[in-house]
């Protein structure tokens, strides 16, 4: 479809101003410590809305939605662990890394175990961001070639360079404060969708909640002991190990941390941060449940949403179909199409067909500023580790100022082009908010097991450290592997649900080094040197 005008001049305007703004700052990131972490001059609710809207990325505005329309609210249980994550954090992730002085959130784990500690979790890290940023642009690049028309590839390709662009340019503070205006954005795009939703249905807002909860759409999950399905429990553990792991291992929060102008700054930050989501978050999936209801008394737009989706899905087969049979195959597609596979794309479809000119450029807006918020994060915080961790550890630990920079910058621009090209292979992935799970699982599930094992077991050394994290790692491998094993090794796969795997991996490190310190304790081996 062509954009229309109006549309198309409120996003050029927002993308504007949002790249004006992130350059402005060039002139306060001319020195590392500015670059890294603005120079610990910001104010705490403006690093408080940056952690915001870290965590409100695309697959936030655009994943959440489609999960509760496919389904119900079981992943709104995460989001119930922020308040949790960030009890911890302010009583001791905070005063850990502010009282330390390092810029890095690996440095310490060199002086506790050894280098090979810092490396493997700097290596697991950039995987992730790597992850993120890909899934992320993809996430957003779709959503935009449905609302617009264009294509994916180029979206992801011009996305990626623009905000590649502004976080060369600014450094950390350039993220932080477009992180605040892109937050309000994300808001107001939230709660003018809620209302067109509401309003929108033709019986008035009680219609839209009487249809979600007869078709189930405010559950939880299911309460049954049963980790092998994706049921409250699974979630719970899931969200608690994946955001002790953003709070206390994950450079972009640590790195913002140190942008906070006091202890009393940054601890109010994280506060803010999670609290704020927490409702947000509720907003976007109560979103998708007024979606479903909304499509359930508009079938035309029902009916239109599958047509493209089924239109899509055809295109992406690459099977060979004459015109004369065509319209016979989207009709055949069409109807087999079930709510989970139309899920991620109904959104992008409501903005497009549902709301006026103007409406629908500023949620196109907001789309793009979920994305942005988070992949500038990540550009940042990556290339400031590649910089503290590898190279400046390992090839040139005298590098000067000009040098730090020519890294920092050098590492900013690989890892935007490595993430941009994982997006682009990312192009025809089914679930958003799957892949990133399930992604974010494998690469982090090692990095939290380490840093409990430093934090709670004092006389665990280097070698029962080293050996935890080879024997997590391989059972992260099996867990994640295991399902593409052959029928006749069946018998071998992973009984649990993917979103086991960070716990159990988590879990594994911990407890195997926490025995093997133990036993090398009992035999009089060394216990808690670094080079044991």
């Amino acid at each position: 479809m062509k954009l229309p005008l109006i549309d198309l001049i409120v996003l050029l305007v927002y993308l504007t101003g949002v790249v004006a703004l992130g350059c402005w700052f060039v002139r306060k990131s001319r020195t590392s410590e500015q670059f890294m972490k603005a120079a610990g001059s910001l104010p705490g609710w403006a690093v408080g809305l940056s952690i915001f809207g870290t965590f409100l990325s695309s697959n936030t505005f655009l994943g959440v939605p489609g999960k509760a329309y496919g389904g119900n609210w079981n992943f709104f249980v995460f989001t119930l662990t922020l308040p949790v994550a960030a009890l911890i954090a302010v009583r001791v992730f905070v005063p850990f890394y502010r009282r330390s002085g390092e810029i890095s959130a690996y440095h310490h784990l060199e002086a506790r175990f050894g280098p090979w500690a810092r490396t493997y979790a700097v290596i697991c890290y950039v995987l992730t961001q790597l992850a993120r940023v890909a899934t992320i642009l993809f996430a957003v690049s779709l959503a935009l070639s449905m609302l617009t028309g264009w294509n994916i590839a180029t979206i992801i390709l011009v996305t990626g360079a623009v905000v590649t662009l502004y976080t060369l340019l600014g450094g950390i503070e350039a993220v932080i404060w477009t992180d605040v205006v892109q937050s309000m954005v994300l808001l107001a795009g939230a709660l003018l969708v809620t209302a067109m939703l509401l309003f929108g249905m033709p019986e008035g807002p009680g219609q839209a909640i009487e249809i979600a909860m007869q078709h189930d759409k405010f559950s939880l999950g299911s309460f049954e002991p049963n980790f092998t399905e994706s049921t409250f429990w699974v979630v719970l553990l899931y969200g608690i190990f994946i955001n002790l792991t953003n709070f206390g291992i994950d450079q972009s929060y640590i790195q913002r941390y140190h942008a906070a102008n006091s202890d009393a700054a940054a601890k109010r930050s994280v506060w803010l941060g999670a609290l704020l989501y927490v409702p947000v978050s509720l907003l976007f999936f109560f979103i998708g449940s007024t979606l479903f209801s909304y499509y359930q008394v508009h079938p035309e737009l029902m009916r239109s949403v599958k047509h493209e989706v089924a239109k899509r899905n055809i295109e992406e087969s690459d099977e060979e179909i004459s015109p004369e049979i065509y319209p016979q195959r989207v009709e055949e597609t069409i109807a087999l199409l079930q709510d989970e596979d139309i899920a991620d794309s109904v959104f992008p479809h409501f903005i497009t067909k549902a709301l006026p000119p103007g409406i629908a450029g500023l949620l196109i807006a907001a789309i793009f500023a979920a994305a942005m918020s988070s992949i500038d994060t990540s550009l940042n915080s990556s290339a400031t580790v590649i910089m503290s961790d590898l190279y400046r550890r390992y090839i040139n630990p005298t590098l000067d100022e000009r040098g730090i920079m020519r890294v920092l910058h050098v590492a900013t621009v690989a890892v935007g082009v490595l993430g941009t090209g994982g997006a682009l292979a990312m192009i025809g992935v089914k679930s958003i908010l799957d892949t990133w799970w399930m992604l974010a699982g494998v690469f982090s599930g090692g990095m939290l097991g380490l840093f409990l094992l430093g934090m709670i077991a004092r006389r665990a050394g280097s070698a029962a450290a080293a050996i935890g994290v080879t024997i997590g790692v391989l059972v992260i491998f099996w867990m994640s592997l295991s399902e593409k094993l052959p029928d006749e090794l069946d018998w071998l796969r992973n009984p649990l649900h993917a979103h086991m795997t960070v716990v159990v991996g988590t879990l594994t490190i911990f407890l195997v080094g926490l025995i093997v310190s133990q036993i090398r304790r009992s035999s009089g081996g060394p216990a808690n040197r670094a080079s044991d």
